[in-house]
């Protein structure tokens, strides 16, 4: 076959196919060509440039940032959210797409953990639609959620209207996140609820989880389950920047292990690291020393956050 007859075949395959939507079976029988080489031809459309794609992002989509994200730091998806330079609404606007994340992606059976503290994952809650149907989902609290009367409100309602929504079962984690001692960790243990909602950690397959910077955030201040200013500045001198279910890490997301780890009851870095979808929500200048950390130590492998932040996180 003459260069030129190949270049026409391919032309009238790619109409056919691209323009006015005919499935590949069906330009197989039309022209009396087998499927696999109208595959093959539509390949080599594409190679000859006779068939050429543009992808025109709607104003407020950034989809060339998002990619670069993903390459940077080895993401499943990264999201990046258009919002104003103020905390409050970056909270705002992460927990509305966070929310359409969740409605578009949860799958039969999720097993749900979910830190408690975080105004990001409130948010995503209190925008969040719910499921049509049952899923078999269950929803699990992966940080201690027992704290002042106010905050502790906050913290059961993020495990239990998340349960509301997909129609699922919520378990409580009913501790305090941080506690006085070492020995106190301990006897908390023995508890049997407590020690069967720390073995569901280990069949979590969706993790939503807030990222801290090490200056405590209002909901968590508000909650008492902090360190002291003297304890946060050991961090500091150590080199930590954020934390993930109070769990610190350093600027290249390397733990930071001091005795304060042992009096803190929840999930594991090393756990995150093994959830299927570990999805980290959060944004704003404060916290991005925090986040890049929680992505260079792979604690999150889908991240949330806002379009000045995504920004300060890839590569200039």
């Amino acid at each position: 076959m003459a260069r030129i007859d190949e270049l026409r075949l391919m032309t009238k395959v790619a109409r056919l196919y691209y323009v006015d939507g005919l499935r590949q079976t069906e330009i197989a029988e039309q022209l009396d060509i087998s499927q696999a080489t109208i595959s093959r031809l539509l390949k080599r459309a594409q190679d000859e440039q006779i068939v050429r794609f543009s992808l025109n992002a709607p104003v407020g989509i950034h989809a060339d940032l998002e990619r670069q994200l993903e390459a940077t730091y080895g993401l499943k998806e990264a999201i990046v959210v258009e919002s104003l330079p103020d905390d409050r609404q970056i909270m705002r606007d992460l927990g509305s797409a966070a929310a359409f994340y969740l409605n578009t992606t949860l799958k039969p059976n999720e097993v749900i953990g979910i830190s408690s503290w975080s105004a990001s994952l409130l948010a995503t809650v209190d925008a969040m639609m719910p499921v049509t149907r049952p899923i078999g989902a269950q929803v699990v609290q992966i940080l201690g959620g027992v704290g002042t009367p106010t905050a502790e409100s906050n913290a059961v309602h993020i495990v239990s209207r998340l349960a509301m929504l997909v129609q699922g079962q919520s378990i409580l984690l009913p501790v305090p996140a941080v506690v006085s001692a070492q020995d106190t960790r301990q006897l908390y243990l023995q508890d049997p609820f407590v020690c069967e909602t720390i073995e569901r950690f280990a069949s979590v397959t969706l993790a939503l989880i807030g990222i801290g910077s090490l200056e405590p955030s209002d909901l968590l201040a508000s909650s008492g389950n902090i360190f002291s200013a003297q304890e946060l500045q050991a961090l500091r001198d150590q080199g930590a920047v954020g934390d993930v279910c109070l769990r610190y890490f350093d600027a290249e997301g390397v733990p930071v292990q001091t005795p304060l780890n042992d009096r803190v009851i929840g999930m594991e870095l090393e756990q995150l690291r093994k959830v299927k979808r570990s999805v980290g929500i959060a944004g704003g200048a404060r916290k991005q020393a925090a986040i890049r950390g929680a992505l260079l130590g792979r604690y999150i492998n889908v991240l949330i956050t806002d379009l000045h932040t995504a920004q300060a996180l890839v590569p200039s």
